[in-house]
């Protein structure tokens, strides 16, 4: 029997830290409840000696101390960080040594697809290279010891190994990385960045990798080292561009995946904190905002560009648009020239929203420059003390009602609205008109980007939630949403929301390969290779998800693997009431609780659908209460796993119109995702690979949306 010092605490805490450009802040997460029980935030320490790594350790420390939870109560720490970001954007990166290799008949096509030139990050910023290239018919060690040696001299701090075909035969590149050892230099691979084929792009992508890995080793090291010495056990995971978490010993090997793993963290947020299954999420700061999609509870992804370049480094496709929370107003006499791109904290102007009421006496309009080279056309309200005020959205949304008590945006709306009717004087208009105008203008540029998404990505309208982030969030999201019709609904915690993302987030991996024509045993191949590398990097095999997807265009599998990490997988403990799932069901879909029917059940999920149709609204609740399917029209079918092949055929040809039907294959707590495949053999192949360890009595349920 077990020490009681050394048996499993009684408590449990995840810890999220997401590391911002001005800001780190943490949070303390309960493991059962999910609910923030502590939160704490220091200034990045950008200029320290340990660098980021000095704010993370101190944000953690304190979290714990100041919410009274003992270091071995914590089962999982993550945190994101915006140092490979940084590190690229200001070219703090290191010389890359590339040695390109491929056979002699392809020498003369693949030597040029392996020189890689120093690449422009940023005006002025550069990461430097230099090349050799191999044969490799005729290549030895002594060759490769010798071109090592010589991208050495020239200054190569890093390696890069990428050879022709090297995504299929790996040995080559292995040789450099063993090689490049030996003269101390570490190495990326061109094969274990991504197993596409693309020779410029992949190198390109090997090349930025291998740029900041001293860097990032460097920190994950010290902080690593820091987590240990607090007597923290559980592995230090690492936020992925794309929305997931890896654990440390992969970032240091692959850094690159941490770009852009900001946005992320708010991504994760919503998807579990807020349990989103679809919708457009806006992550509302003071000067920009970042819009995105998630769609069957995954956010969209694309692949990331540096400098202009194309690379394979999977991130949020997000969309950065100029306005915000602090978006200052442009006025000239009688007309409202336009809101943005310049804020208060560009300008270092408080809001007249957060003002005191008898701080706006008085208030004048008087335009002014944020920058030289703005224009004259920005205004401010300058006071009887002499201050000046920013009009700002939030100052807006103040006015008019659409930010609410306990939002971050919500201030002293008597004191926006003296402000505004300065404004308004000099527009002409009522105060309620001019902040109408305000967010009118700032939302027609949010307008066009939401009905760009909907189309890129075939979202439903009539499924699409407005999900506002950020600390900005009510100053903009709320009017959006009315203006186009949309739901919406703000984050709790939103302005820590990115932290409650990395605390909470998935561990996931990605496996691509060009395949022409798949087969069926092709695509349980990728899906098992999905399942194997998610597992490697932390995540319980019982927990993992895999969803593949086929560009028939472009002949690209993709198989994307998500799962919870090991130490933090909770029992499912009691589900929800039946009552209290149907209600989350029918509040989804705005309809009263008795107008639904209980289509099918599993050992984690619930199925509700409307009417009596075979084609009616579906919204699938999981034991904890998160919705993970909501289609306005769907085909519902329950089966066992002896009867499963028949019944998914059956509801593949009910639901197939001019194109292959959306296909959700659901059993205990797993909703796997079918609908990437391009015919039925493909999805009988994954159902067959998700099902054949599943006990035969297992219930198993089918929704089918049709498509075309």
């Amino acid at each position: 029997m077990a020490d009681a010092d050394t048996a499993s605490p009684t408590r449990a805490y995840r810890i999220g830290i997401d590391v911002g450009g001005t800001f780190t802040k943490a949070v303390l997460v309960d493991n059962a409840t999910h609910a923030v029980v502590g939160r704490y935030s220091v200034m990045t320490t950008h200029d320290h000696a340990r660098g980021v790594a000095a704010g993370v350790v101190e944000v953690f420390r304190n979290v714990l101390a100041q919410s009274g939870v003992a270091p071995e109560e914590v089962v999982f720490l993550a945190h994101s960080t915006t140092q490979a970001t940084n590190a690229l954007l200001e070219g703090d990166v290191a010389t890359v040594g590339v040695v390109g290799m491929s056979g002699a008949n392809a020498a003369k096509l693949a030597e040029p697809q392996v020189r890689i030139e120093a690449i422009e990050l940023a005006p002025g910023r550069m990461l430097p290279t230099s090349n050799r290239f191999l044969v490799l018919d005729s290549m030895t060690e002594a060759q490769v010891r010798e071109a090592i040696a010589a991208l050495k001299a020239e200054g190569a701090r890093v390696l890069v190994a990428s050879s022709a075909f090297g995504v299929d035969t790996t040995g080559s590149e292995e040789l450099v990385r063993r090689l490049g050892s030996e003269a101390d230099l570490l190495t990326s691979c061109g094969h274990e960045i991504t197993r596409l084929y693309g020779l410029t792009v992949r190198t390109r992508t090997a090349v930025i990798n291998a740029s900041i890995l001293p860097r990032m080793i460097a920190t994950a090291t010290m902080t690593a080292a820091s987590v240990r010495e607090a007597g923290i056990a559980a592995p230090l995971m690492i936020m992925r561009g794309d929305g997931g978490v890896m654990d440390i010993r992969e970032m240091q090997r692959r850094p690159a995946m941490t770009m852009l793993s900001g946005p992320a963290a708010s991504v994760a947020g919503a998807l579990m904190h807020l349990r989103v299954s679809d919708g457009l999420y806006f992550e509302v700061g003071g000067t920009s905002t970042n819009i995105g999609v998630i769609s069957n509870g995954r956010p969209t992804v694309t692949y990331a560009r540096v400098g202009g370049h194309e690379t394979y480094v999977s991130s949020l496709d997000v969309r950065v648009i100029g306005i915000a929370g602090g978006s200052l107003v442009r006025a000239v006499p009688g007309r409202l020239v336009d809101v943005g791109p310049r804020s208060a904290h560009i300008a270092g102007l408080p809001y007249s929203a957060f003002a005191a009421e008898n701080d706006i006496i008085d208030p004048v309009i008087e335009p002014f420059e944020p920058k030289p080279g703005d224009g004259g056309d920005y205004v401010a309200v300058r006071v009887a003390s002499g201050a000046r005020f920013a009009l700002t959205t939030t100052c807006a949304a103040n006015v008019l009602g659409y930010a609410k008590p306990g939002d971050h945006a919500y201030g002293h709306p008597a004191s926006a609205r003296r402000a505004f009717a300065a404004l308004a004087d000099y527009l002409g208009l009522t105060v309620e008109e001019a902040a109408t105008a305000v967010l009118d203008c700032a939302a027609g540029k949010i307008v066009p980007v939401i009905a760009s998404l909907i189309k890129d990505y075939r979202l439903d309208p009539d499924q699409c939630l407005l999900i506002g982030e950020g600390g900005g969030a009510a100053s903009l999201v709320p009017f959006t949403a009315e203006r186009t019709g949309l739901k919406h609904e703000i984050s709790k915690d939103a302005e820590v929301i990115s932290s409650i993302g990395v605390a909470l987030a998935l561990v996931r991996d990605v496996i691509e390969r060009i395949i022409p024509h798949p087969q069926p045993a092709d695509l349980q191949a990728i899906r098992q290779e999905a399942i194997d590398a998610v597992v490697r990097l932390g995540a319980a095999a019982k927990s993992v998800d895999v969803t593949v997807e086929i560009d028939q265009q472009t002949h690209r599998v993709r198989a994307i693997a998500m799962g919870a990490a090991e130490m933090h997988v909770k029992d499912p403990g009691g589900a929800i009431p039946e009552r209290e799932a149907r209600s989350i069901a029918a509040r989804s879909m705005g309809v009263p609780v008795d107008a639904l029917r209980l289509a099918a059940e599993t050992s984690g999920l619930r199925i509700y659908q409307t009417g009596s149709d075979d084609f009616d609204a579906v919204r699938a609740v999981d034991w904890e209460g998160a919705l993970r399917v909501q289609r306005s029209r769907a085909l519902v079918r329950t089966t066992k796993p002896s009867t499963a092949k028949d019944m998914l055929a059956l509801v593949w040809k009910q639901s197939a119109r001019t194109a292959a039907p959306g296909l959700f294959l659901i059993f205990d707590r797993h909703v796997v995702d079918l609908s990437g495949v391009e015919n039925l053999d493909q999805a009988l192949a994954l159902a067959a690979s998700e099902l054949a360890s599943v006990p035969a009595e297992t219930s198993i349920a089918l929704i089918a949306v049709p498509r075309g």
